[in-house]
């Protein structure tokens, strides 16, 4: 697991929440299946399969938590569904944001990377005193495999 188990236990202790074992299993689903972008019930369906007790929501309330703890992402796409991540240690150390490419065609989602965006917050910062302290990107379009099939 490359998420640090031991640092979300001291964390949970922190915030005065126990550690579970259900708990650490839903982060550790969404650290497996790091690049995919899951639903709560589809993250449930995961976590069930490892620790059969587990109720839905306990899942949700625990999203919840891992949100709050900066520990995953959240993406909410037009179609009303809200899908989650695991939140890279690379963006939250650089402050770099990842944006996604949503297919229109099979539905896949694409994390990608980049900064284009730093420059525009820079210039309204400066023009209108706005802080910009987060932004999210989702580009629209077809994955490589559904533009080869539109051909």
């Amino acid at each position: 697991m490359v998420v640090n188990q031991e640092n979300f236990k001291d964390q949970l202790k922190e915030k005065g929440l126990k550690v579970t074992s259900q708990r650490v299993a839903v982060l550790e689903v969404l650290d497996l299946n790091r690049g995919k972008h899951l639903t709560t019930e589809e993250l449930y369906e995961l976590v069930k399969a490892m620790s059969p007790d587990i109720g839905l929501a306990t899942v949700y309330r625990t999203v919840q938590l891992l949100l709050d703890m900066n520990l995953i992402d959240r993406i909410t796409l037009d179609d009303g569904s809200i899908r989650y991540e695991i939140a890279e240690e690379k963006d939250k150390l650089s402050g770099h944001h990842h944006h996604h490419l949503i297919c229109l065609d099979c539905g896949d989602i694409v994390s990608f990377a980049d900064d284009l965006l730093e420059n525009l917050e820079d210039n309204i910062r400066k023009t209108t005193g706005f802080e910009v302290v987060d932004h999210e990107v989702k580009l629209y379009g077809y994955c490589r495999a559904c533009s080869e099939k539109h051909l």
